[in-house]
């Protein structure tokens, strides 16, 4: 029998880079300089450098909050092929498909090859050319491997991303570190969380997600699920939240110390001693974990990327998870606080979920929602649901 090929066919944009090799230069605050190419707009940023292992997902991973404060590296080796897709193209809640909120998030962008040409049949514009509009910096030529390394040995440090459209003056960059905002003293609610209600759906029953950062595939997931989503700004009281009598609360992820979040912290506390069916993630986890009384402190270089390896402890399952966080749960703290250890990462023994001892309270660090990365852990979402519908948990 003879089969005969579909003739369509799709249209596939090609479009080249015109805004890359510019003078590039990443200072560091020990004094280390790495020369490169810039790209992106010519500016100069201050951040903390971290790296993300994942080997897709650059559109999901600049627009995620949680890099607030921070200039990215991207460990694998070409960056930019299939270029940025149409911020237009909406789901039906009104939310972007491809990105995870409305700019990007990132301060700056490390990359050891940029791909001067970009295709794809949603290719809107060229990396180069996002990072232009929206005035961030980005350099390439950079060993990334040599860098991912020296933040391994050494932690996370502040850094100095310079792009230029001439020379670039090393000693005068160094001078700025001074005055240069510290990440771990700068605050970010006020820049990452929304300034009003949003809402998205009409389903009588609703779910409120305490937005400290949220990423749009968050929202995306309790839709799934078959409820509204009523987004509140972080630092809404307890009597807000519950003045739209929701079925369950979703505490989100978002950038830096989660100590630097009381009001939210004690929005927590409340939500426990009520026992309100709630989800913490990544931030909110530290957040749900302090008012559960845990400790929290500052991981040497995070977790961030689309191949951690962490394990169920109530089946010895391990699930490959995606992670964006520099903060986490002390381990020892767990012995005297109200939680049990739920998930521990297979790499490093670090807190990856808790479970509270009494109440419908769950959390976890990784991200359940991914975007970018593998969906292993969708079920996450279907334990809340088990939680506010009062079943039996989505994994037994």
């Amino acid at each position: 029998m003879r089969f005969l090929a579909d003739l369509s066919r799709v249209t596939i944009t090609t479009k080249k880079s015109n805004h890359a090799k510019k003078f590039g230069k990443l200072i560091f605050d020990d004094g280390t300089v790495l020369d490169g190419e810039g790209f992106g707009y010519s500016t100069t940023a201050f951040g903390e450098i971290v790296f993300n292992t994942g080997m897709v997902g650059y559109t999901e991973a600049l627009t995620d909050p949680s890099y607030s404060g921070q200039i990215l590296t991207l460990t694998y080796p070409l960056v930019g092929n299939y270029g940025v897709p149409d911020s237009s193209i909406k789901d039906n809640d009104g939310i972007p498909k491809f990105f995870e909120s409305d700019k990007i998030q990132v301060r700056g962008l490390v990359v050891h090859e940029l791909s001067l040409t970009a295709s794809h049949w949603n290719l809107a514009m060229t990396l180069d050319e996002w990072l232009y509009n929206e005035k961030i910096p980005g350099i390439s030529g950079i060993d990334t491997r040599e860098l991912t390394k020296k933040i391994r040995t050494g932690g996370v440090m502040m850094a100095a991303l310079v792009v230029s459209d001439s020379e670039i003056n090393v000693e005068e960059i160094k001078k700025q570190f001074v005055s240069a905002p510290r990440y771990d003293s700068e605050q970010f609610m006020n820049d990452v969380s929304t300034k009003q209600e949003k809402i998205y759906g009409d389903e009588n029953q609703s779910v409120v997600v305490i937005d400290t950062g949220a990423k749009n595939a968050i929202i995306r997931n309790i839709r799934e699920i078959g409820y509204k989503v009523i987004r509140l700004p972080w630092d809404t009281s307890y009597e807000k939240i519950m003045s739209y009598h929701p079925k369950g609360v979703v505490l989100s992820s978002g950038p830096g110390d989660p100590q630097k979040c009381p009001d939210t912290i004690d929005t927590a506390k409340k939500l426990i001693e009520n026992n309100i069916p709630t989800l913490g993630i990544c931030l909110g986890a530290q957040i749900i974990g302090i008012a559960g009384n845990t400790d929290t402190y500052k991981l040497k270089y995070g977790h961030r990327g689309q191949n951690k390896p962490c394990i169920n402890l109530e089946n010895n399952q391990v699930y490959v998870t995606s992670q964006n966080h520099g903060y986490g749960i002390t381990p020892e703290s767990l012995e005297n606080s109200e939680f049990n250890l739920w998930f521990t990462n297979a790499d490093d023994k670090t807190v990856e979920g808790i479970k509270h001892k009494k109440q419908k309270c769950i959390a976890v660090q990784f991200h359940p929602e991914a975007a970018p990365g593998p969906y292993d852990c969708k079920f996450v979402f279907e334990e809340l649901q088990h939680l506010m519908e009062e079943g039996t948990s989505a994994k037994e």
